[in-house]
């Protein structure tokens, strides 16, 4: 395989890529027998933990039901059933496999709703790994006053046509968006942002910027799509929109929804989602795989009825403090942004806004910590941009021990670093 892994973001490098051999609740052994307590949670999915006793038992159900059939069952409408009760924005709801799938289905039928393929994206912003997605804003060789940061692919491959359908804006610069629609919103008919930025370390929109992005939106015949794949009944009930008190147009769901197993949501505006199936194509042979759907009938119905979500948002709350309490005691500037389930660690005392903002932080401090913690059993991922996922299955045992080595860890990075690095945390 390819770097020995099936996704480029699994390989660390040639000593330093993990195997995982199984998990258990919030914890990961690697095939060398390491145990970690794991804040990476593949990036988010296992809402609950690893091996969730209720959710495996209602996929083992689903593996009764037969697994796929390229037809419809009646759990599809028990599942879309309590999508739409718990997220008012999702009226009509379609599944698909993964959170690129749901992306792109998105962006496809905005562009049949709005006759408009031009598309506006955060900076900093992930959406999958689709052409339409895999471009960035290279504000890193980038000065202010010299005309915009220049677009360019992640990835070779990507057909440099897509270039003049992309229009990107820093979060949070509302005025910055007002003059991109103005001028352009002839060519753009769909705004793609993801208000809690899971691939830039969480920064977040501030509630004023998205009652000005709605605005703009729909001043401007723009149709607003939510990218909720790891926001999504992560942070809250009905995701960012409740928490921030908003509706996109459409929206999409994809991990926290089966606690790991693969299924994905595009939902929205009952008028935009009826075009599946009058003039847009969507389908996939595996879309709605029963038992993908049982498990997501179980995450979701626990995650509705009990308390998973206060007190993941409650262990994430007291993980900030403590770590907090940590760097205090050694004089080491932080903050922290995003929510409790899915929280950035910056260390500076105010965090950054943007992603212009971010590329200019010193996260030297972070890429020789993580390691550190690697090696005391604290599974974060290595690169900074990523938060950390807390899960039901978090508990105080977790909490002691993490907060123990994380402070370990840091002593360790200070010593390591040398104390010119360390007068550089004061």
């Amino acid at each position: 395989m390819p770097l020995g892994v099936s996704s480029n973001f699994r390989y660390w490098g040639d000593e330093e890529t993990i195997y995982a051999a199984r998990g258990r609740g919030a914890r990961l052994w690697d095939i060398d027998g390491n145990e970690y307590i794991d804040y990476r949670l593949a990036y988010g999915p296992c809402i609950l933990g690893y091996a969730d006793p209720r959710v495996d038992a209602a996929a083992r159900e689903g593996i009764e039901v037969g697994g796929v059939f390229a037809l419809g069952t009646e759990r599809e409408l028990a599942v879309a059933e309590r999508v739409s009760r718990m997220v008012p924005a999702a009226e009509l709801v379609r599944f698909s496999n993964s959170g690129t799938e749901a992306v792109m289905a998105a962006l496809r039928l905005s562009r049949a709703a709005t006759g408009k393929d031009g598309y506006v994206v955060v900076e900093g912003g992930y959406h999958g790994v689709f052409d339409a997605a895999l471009w960035y804003t290279a504000v890193e060789e980038w000065a202010p006053g010299r005309g915009e940061p220049a677009l360019l692919p992640y990835s070779a491959g990507v057909p440099e046509l897509v270039r003049q359908l992309i229009y990107t804006v820093p979060l949070n610069d509302a005025n910055r968006l007002e003059d991109v629609l103005r001028r352009h919103h002839d060519r753009i008919g769909t705004m793609l942002i993801e208000p809690i930025m899971g691939n830039c370390c969480a920064l977040s929109a501030a509630p004023q910027y998205l009652r000005d992005v709605r605005a703009l939106c729909e001043r401007h015949d723009v149709l607003l799509v939510v990218d909720e794949v790891k926001t999504g009944f992560r942070v809250a009930r009905g995701g960012v929109q409740e928490l921030y008190g908003f509706k996109g147009d459409l929206c999409t769901f994809a991990k926290a929804i089966g606690n790991g197993y693969p299924i994905a949501v595009i939902a929205g505006r009952e008028d935009i989602m009826r075009l599946c199936g009058e003039t847009v194509i969507h389908g996939g042979t595996y879309t709605a795989h029963s038992v993908a759907l049982a498990a997501a009938d179980r995450t979701l119905e626990i995650l509705e009825n009990t308390s998973a979500l206060d007190d993941i948002a409650g262990y994430g709350t007291r993980l900030r403090q403590g770590i907090g309490a940590v760097l205090t005691r050694r004089g080491i500037a932080h903050s922290f942004v995003g929510h409790p389930s899915m929280s950035g660690l910056f260390f500076s005392d105010t965090p950054p806004s943007n992603y212009r903002d971010w590329v200019k932080t010193d996260y030297s401090f972070y890429t020789a910590l993580a390691p550190e913690l690697h090696d005391l059993g604290i599974l974060v991922e290595p690169d900074s941009r990523e938060p950390w996922f807390i899960c039901a299955a978090h508990d105080d045992i977790c909490l002691a021990e993490t907060l123990e080595k994380f402070e370990q860890a840091v002593d360790n990075t200070l010593r390591g670093l040398g104390p010119e690095a360390a007068r550089k945390t004061h």
